[in-house]
Parts: C-alpha cells; sequence; structure tokens
C-alpha cells in the first residue's frame, strides 16, 4: 500500500512593478511594489504572475516576476538540514 504524501513545497513569490527604464531591473518606487503573493509551486505561481501581467499590459515600464524562493531558501538541493540540537 502507498502512502499519500503532499507534494513538496516549492515556493515561489510573484511581484512588480513600475521600471526606471527598459534596459534594466530597477523599480521607480519601492513602496510601490506590488508583491502578489507566495505560491506553493510554480504552475500556481505562473497563473498568477499571467493574471498580474495581463491587467498591466497598457504600461509598457510595469513588470512582473517569479522567484524560486526554494531554491534561496536552499539553494543546494542536495544539502541536508540540520537536524534540532545539532
Amino acid at each position: 500500500m502507498t502512502e499519500n504524501k503532499p507534494p513538496k513545497q516549492l515556493l515561489h513569490l510573484v511581484f512588480g512593478g513600475e521600471l526606471t527604464s527598459l534596459e534594466g531591473v530597477e523599480f521607480r518606487d519601492l513602496h510601490e511594489l506590488d508583491v502578489v503573493g507566495i505560491y506553493p509551486n510554480y504552475a500556481e505561481a505562473y497563473a498568477a504572475w499571467k493574471s498580474a501581467a495581463q491587467r498591466t499590459v497598457d504600461n509598457a515600464m510595469m513588470r512582473y516576476f517569479i522567484v524560486h524562493m526554494h531554491k534561496l531558501l536552499d539553494p543546494d538541493p542536495t544539502h541536508k538540514a540540520p537536524t534540532a540540537g545539532a
């Protein structure tokens, strides 16, 4: 009998804002960043990114991004996290 485990959580952050130029990734006003949300997998993050990007399609300076938070939290997937008390 196989055990039903939930899928591994791979957190993704979706956010965006107005850029200072089309050539870089510097935001015009950090206080105005739109944090869309944090999602448990890429598919959900992509759907949220696409929706946010489509809402702002008329503003050429507005960009949305997906950040792979799980890679920042554990950049070496072969590394085992220490156990409590270690």
